[in-house]
């Protein structure tokens, strides 16, 4: 979302005009004290249903008018699990809104759904007598980060421009919020001369800094930012430990999570579905199954569904489809299932050639009142391609638009190809990639390329490996299906000319490699 600023209506900055007498407490207690409708509101409301009502009174006595008054409704309705919208119809209609009327809604907005409609708020707020002030700035440029470069890039750009016209940008709050707001762009240079400007020590601005370098892929850079912390929070191990997940390099998030539990610092949800996915992407089994013996033991966050789907994820992977199961029927039975936890188990049980098992699970999911969604039709037609069922995978492909609702995308292409490749159909599925409504990849290419080396078909296969390379011309994998197309087609002289031209074009092999887990620890061998 772009966000054109408005001007500032020749509003006074925070330098040059003091801030507005607010009533004291003891003023505050009286007026509220003054009114039975108040005095509800302020002590016996419970529902949006009575607030509705007290609201009413308020507004038939011509006190919903007066601005502390005001305030007490809003700040109800913005809580949590209450009506966000109704408080920001108070303030919209409302003839004087005060500071903390709008920040209030404005960070309920920013914490909740819609964070594109706290900017939008904001910008009627630069229209009124009401200027902005510290408390206004952290929650705007928190929803331009939840937003992300799609829809916060420009309007957070602007909004840190504001703080400095204001004076507000050495504000603590402010300019870890500025931080935070770039790091979720990846934006490390901007993030870093911010983190410089802290006068002392701020973890938060630390823990920011670390999200930033590790979006932009400068890992080594944020470990040094960690090394040079004198006190962590359990925000700042999470951050570490999600850099080197995003990097890829699972081994030394789990060594740093074994320093985290060295130094007597407790995971939380986040940390956890963090080390599970390491877990997973390394199949060291041994570890996962104590991460979760943790979480059971210690009751950490297994209400959040964001677990469950990790720890039946990480089983999957490492091959103990059964514990998964175990996992997910637990939870299904506690409520604690969410979709991505359905999806996972699916996958799960596809790739490991229990498609029954898969598609049972498929067509329990509506009397659980779950719809499926395009993560859950991979599952569904990597069971039926897997079994070698290309009718089945067929139809399935043909009942997610008609009878679901969720639009084909290139994976669900991918899986179809997959299964009528794996099915000896080869002009089958070559016709299918040729009718695709979107350019085929370097996955949709191979999977007929492989089903071409599988069956035989050096000439269609020659067809697919041009297409694939010409797609991924540093897919190391599609050279060398090419090579053994070609060996079948032409002999070994193809097959040297096609590794020539990988050769040429500065592509390396990649190694195989195998992994186990002795004691805990992950041991890799390269060949």
């Amino acid at each position: 979302m772009t966000m054109a600023m408005a001007p500032l209506h020749g509003c006074p900055t925070p330098a040059t005009a003091p801030p507005p007498l607010l009533p004291s407490s003891a003023f505050i207690s009286a007026f509220i004290a003054s009114d039975p409708a108040l005095t509800l509101l302020h002590t016996r409301c419970a529902s949006m249903a009575h607030l509705r009502q007290l609201h009413a009174a308020l507004v038939k006595s011509g006190l919903a008018r007066d601005p502390i008054a005001a305030s007490r409704a809003v700040a109800f309705c913005a809580g949590p699990g209450r009506d966000v919208s109704y408080a920001e119809r108070i303030v919209r209609h409302h003839p004087r809104p005060n500071s903390f009327m709008w920040n209030t809604v404005i960070r309920a907005l920013s914490d909740g759904a819609r964070p594109d409609a706290a900017l939008a708020l904001f910008v009627e707020m630069l229209g009124s007598p009401t200027p902005p002030d510290r408390r206004t700035l952290p929650s705007l440029l928190s929803a331009c980060a939840r937003l992300g470069l799609d829809g916060g890039a420009g309007a957070g750009s602007a909004l840190h421009g504001m703080a400095l016209k204001l004076g507000l940008a050495g504000d603590a709050y402010v300019r870890n919020a500025a931080i935070a707001m770039y790091a979720s762009r990846g934006a490390a240079d901007e993030a870093l001369a911010l983190f410089g400007e802290c006068p002392e020590f701020d973890v938060v601005a630390c823990n920011s800094a670390i999200v930033a370098l590790a979006r932009a892929g400068r890992v080594d850079e944020a470990r040094e930012v960690f090394d040079g912390m004198p006190d962590r929070t359990v925000a700042t191990w999470s951050a570490m430990v999600g850099a080197y997940a995003r990097a890829a390099r699972p081994g030394e998030a789990l060594a740093l999570f074994s320093a985290m539990q060295a130094g007597g610092m407790e995971p939380n949800a986040n940390v956890l579905v963090t080390v599970l996915g390491c877990c997973a992407s390394l199949g060291a089994l041994e570890q996962g199954a104590w991460a979760h013996t943790y979480i059971e033991r210690r009751g950490v966050a297994m209400m959040n569904a964001l677990v469950v789907t990790a720890l039946v994820d990480m089983y999957c992977k490492c091959g103990a489809v059964d514990k998964a199961r175990e996992v997910f029927d637990a939870a299904m039975s506690r409520g604690l299932a969410k979709l991505s936890s359905w999806n996972s188990m699916m996958q799960g049980l596809a790739v490991h050639g229990q498609w029954r098992e898969a598609i049972t699970l498929f067509s329990e999911m509506k009397s659980h009142g779950l719809r499926p969604d395009n993560v859950t039709f991979i599952a569904v037609l990597t069971a039926y391609g897997h079994a070698g069922m290309p009718d089945e995978t067929k139809a399935a492909f043909a009942s997610m638009a008609s009878e679901h609702g969720v639009e084909p995308g290139i994976e669900h292409y991918g899986c179809l190809v997959d299964a009528l490749a794996r099915a000896g159909r080869l002009r089958e599925a070559e016709e299918t990639i040729l009718a695709m409504p979107v350019a085929a990849d370097a996955a949709v290419w191979g999977a007929l390329l492989s089903g071409c080396r599988l069956h035989g078909d050096a000439d269609r296969g020659a067809r697919a490996a041009r297409e694939a390379v010409r797609c991924d011309p540093r897919d190391s994998g599609v050279y060398v299906l090419a090579a053994s197309v070609a060996a079948r087609r032409a002999g070994d002289a193809a097959a040297a000319g096609v590794r020539g031209r990988m050769r040429e074009a500065g592509v390396g092999k990649v190694p195989g490699c195998s992994m186990i887990e002795v004691n805990g620890v992950v041991h890799e061998f390269v060949s």
